[in-house]
């Protein structure tokens, strides 16, 4: 693939030793630079990503999907990343989807990916899911499918616009709020997504903050 290494995956992992050298193998048919940023895990995530080749940035205590993020992108801006594409530690995504997101990224600043909603997502998901979009329609002016689908690329200029201040799952929120503050041109693919874990990502407090935080980014621009 053209360009490889101007395009660079970053993975927030937080006890993630069951999947991560799977999703680290994967992506790297696709990419030649993986950034995992371990989240202060308990467990063996960073030496097994070290060993299947990704940089890996050691977060001493758990700091939150944002802040985990936030780090892995700013050293991809570092090494001169062009494209960064943010991929879930636990095999949600499937990687296969890279070259779309990489596709896109030649007429957008920004792709988000959207889940397919269906009865393999927890109802709980679903829920919560349409309400924050449907709030973010209203404030932000950006019209999406699936606000919350962690499965996202953007250019190394629209991250420095995107930057988000969020240390949580509000991450995703804000940096949409921030799309439509800056204008950006964006677009969403269909992903694939595997739900491994039931009860795993936002939970219906964090559903709850993030709607909060949603109405307070918008008072504050």
């Amino acid at each position: 693939m053209a360009g490889k290494k101007d395009v660079v995956a970053v993975i927030a992992a937080y006890n993630e030793e069951k999947y991560i050298a799977d999703v680290i193998k994967n992506a790297s048919r696709f990419l030649d630079i993986i950034i995992v940023v371990n989240d202060g895990s308990k467990d063996s995530t960073s030496a097994i990503a070290r060993r299947n080749g990704a940089i890996v940035i050691d977060h001493i205590i758990n700091l939150g999907k944002g802040a985990a993020i936030r780090t892995g992108c700013d050293y991809a801006l570092g090494i001169g990343a062009q494209k960064i594409i943010l991929i879930d530690a636990d095999g949600q995504h499937d990687p296969k989807d890279i070259p779309k997101f990489i596709e896109s990224l030649k007429d957008n600043d920004i792709t988000f990916g959207y889940r397919t909603f269906n009865k393999k997502m927890p109802l709980v998901f679903r829920l919560g899911n349409t309400a924050i979009t449907q709030t973010a329609r209203i404030l932000f002016h950006v019209s999406l499918n699936d606000t919350q689908c962690g499965y996202r690329a953007f250019k190394a200029d629209a991250y420095k616009k995107v930057r988000w201040q969020a240390s949580d799952y509000s991450m995703e929120s804000e940096m949409i709020a921030n799309v439509g503050k800056a204008r950006l041109k964006y677009t969403q693919i269909p992903v694939e997504t595997i739900y491994a874990e039931k009860y795993k990502g936002t939970t219906i407090f964090d559903g709850m903050k993030i709607m909060m935080n949603m109405i307070f980014w918008r008072l504050r621009r």
